[in-house]
């Protein structure tokens, strides 16, 4: 299972928000690339990044930032990025950046072909984002409800090939109250796609919880990501890296 520390860029900076709420935001940095080593110096081999500009209004005015980032990390650490990835030239010109896997959010949803080609196009280099309030999707950088369930989302994506599926629970996000373990189980327990988890992490004891949710059959989670934790001194990245690899290690015996 491994540590995501994520990045949220808006303007350039380093921020977090509230649930999704872009007037509950804290500024922790205008030196993202300073934060990005630091992370991969701490051994986390991933690094999460989300455009929060262009996955509220599509303009990608952090895309050359999140390609050096990838550039400063490369190659202790690879970075999945997302934010308004709604086109084939989206998600290009981030791979082509340096980027190791784009997340697809929106689009994932409304147009399930372009999904699918992404995928075929550029295999095990795509993810799907499924953000959710209450179970809802919701889209456009959290602002609108899709009427439909996360686990019928999931399911569907699944079927399109993607690497991973990152499941952020928007009502947990930034608000350090723990994850939702149970929502998590079934999701893993019902798809054989790799789950990453996003939303509620407020200390260690949750990334324990989390290395700790498996299916029947023994599939555990692929990852979490893990932001205002970080950010306020909670969680230590090396120290959470450390947690999750000794998880593995105890179920595989080792």
């Amino acid at each position: 299972m491994d540590l995501f520390p994520a990045i949220d860029l808006r303007g350039g900076r380093l921020v977090r928000l509230v649930e999704g709420d872009f007037e509950q935001e804290t500024v922790y940095g205008d030196d993202p690339l300073t934060v990005a080593r630091a992370f991969a110096d701490a051994g986390a081999r991933w690094i999460h990044v989300v455009d929060l500009d262009a996955a509220r209004t599509g303009e990608a005015v952090n895309r050359k930032l999140i390609g050096e980032i990838a550039e400063a990390v490369r190659p202790r650490a690879s970075v999945q990025a997302g934010g308004g990835v709604r086109s084939e030239q989206d998600a290009e010109q981030l791979l082509s950046a340096g980027i190791a896997r784009v997340v697809v959010g929106t689009a994932a949803f409304e147009k399930p072909d372009f999904l699918a080609s992404l995928c075929s196009q550029w295999p095990g280099r795509v993810a799907a984002g499924v953000d959710h309030r209450s179970g809802e999707v919701r889209l456009r950088g959290w602002t609108e409800g899709a009427g439909v369930k996360v686990a019928e989302t999931v399911e569907a994506i699944a079927a399109a090939g993607v690497a991973a599926v990152v499941v952020t629970d928007i009502a947990r996000d930034g608000t350090l109250g723990g994850p939702d373990l149970d929502g998590l189980a079934d999701l893993i327990t019902r798809f054989d796609v790799p789950i990453i988890a996003s939303g509620g992490v407020s200390g260690v004891a949750d990334l324990e919880a989390l290395a700790q949710v498996t299916s029947p059959d023994g599939r555990t989670l692929a990852g979490v990501i893990v932001g205002k934790a970080i950010y306020e001194g909670r969680v230590d990245v090396g120290s959470a890296v450390e947690v999750l690899r000794r998880s593995d290690g105890w179920r595989s015996g080792g």
